[in-house]
């Protein structure tokens, strides 16, 4: 089953998405409006939102009941998470940007998942990233993957933890590496190279339509993990190429580490960390490593970053520079 969020007359509304058609949920549950009442009772919403998809499917509700996809205003599949946490699970990816900052891997990749809290309030879904201009200071794209969570846990055991997974979806956490890197020489990890923008979308897929996606975790690892194809092209040019089934730490095992000694919540969104060659910064890192002239490529204004994930959809954003001249940068004290 796929989910969609969109804006109607100033308000989120949710839907469910068939054959590139959008049926709005009140037509199956009343009073359920918004991704959120949803997520709020997962457990009683579910069952009657996968009743009335096979109703659409065997044509006992008419299309004329719905819309067509081209003709919504897409939001974030989770308009406004309860908490976004982001993880670091694909050892292909820091391994790489380790040896390419000349760095041994880190063991202690291998011994626990981490993850870290970015700004729920700047997720956003489908369409234009508006950037300011000290962003565009190595603007960096990061093809993940997300999952969002469907009920109330704390101190969940990975064994267990699939089970509050509501579904997945495309995730870009957008990077502005120089305020980035200038701020984790404080040891305080990302703030304001990532807080302005994390994209999440086009839709949120439940867990009933990857079945036949589902692979094992890898060796000594917990939890459920899909064979999806992971990429993402800039105007049109292929850059990052991976796959979710990559992972190292599942999402059960990072589910388990973050519920530790706290309660989750439903609408809490956790990414899984950039896929190996998924982002510009090891893109670029690897290039020079070969060839010491290579030209370093970064997101501009107006460049199109199109994410695609095997049963997911394609999440499509545009970026936008906002018209100021406004810099922290440039604040900095000497």
């Amino acid at each position: 089953m796929k989910l969609v969020s969109y804006l109607l007359k100033g308000k989120d509304r949710l839907g469910l998405l068939y054959n590139d058609r959008i049926f709005d949920m009140e037509m199956f549950i009343e009073g359920i409006s918004s991704m959120k009442l949803f997520l709020d009772n997962w457990n009683l919403h579910y069952p009657k939102a996968i009743e009335g998809l096979e109703k659409i499917k065997q044509g006992k509700i008419s299309q004329e009941h719905s819309f067509a996809l081209t003709d919504a205003n897409l939001m974030a599949p989770v308009p406004c998470p309860t908490s976004c946490r982001d993880g670091y699970a694909f050892r292909q990816h820091v391994a790489a940007a380790r040896r390419n900052r000349k760095v041994p891997m880190i063991p202690e990749f291998d011994q626990y998942p981490i993850f870290y809290f970015t700004n729920h309030n700047s997720v956003m879904g489908p369409g234009d990233i508006p950037c300011m201009p000290d962003h565009f200071h190595k603007l960096d794209f990061e093809l993940e993957v997300a999952v969002v969570l469907c009920r109330k846990g704390r101190n969940i055991k990975a064994e267990e933890a699939d089970q509050y997974i509501g579904g997945l979806m495309i995730m870009n956490d957008m990077s502005a590496r120089t305020l980035q890197m200038e701020e984790m020489l404080l040891n305080l990890g990302p703030a304001k190279g990532k807080d302005f923008a994390t994209v999440i979308g086009p839709w949120l897929v439940t867990l009933d339509e990857l079945k036949e996606y589902e692979v094992a975790a890898k060796k000594d690892h917990v939890g459920k993990n899909w064979n999806l194809r992971m990429q993402c092209r800039v105007n049109g040019d292929l850059l990052s190429d991976g796959n979710v089934a990559d992972m190292d730490w599942t999402f059960a095992e990072i589910i388990e580490r973050v519920s530790y000694g706290v309660d989750v919540y439903p609408g809490d969104v956790i990414g899984s960390g950039t896929v190996g060659t998924g982002c510009l910064l090891e893109l670029n890192g690897t290039a020079k490593l070969e060839n010491p002239d290579y030209q370093e490529r970064w997101l501009k204004d107006g460049d199109v970053v199109e994410m695609e994930i095997t049963g997911l959809g394609t999440l499509v954003n545009t970026i936008r520079a906002e018209k100021t001249n406004h810099s922290i940068l440039a604040k900095k004290k000497i």
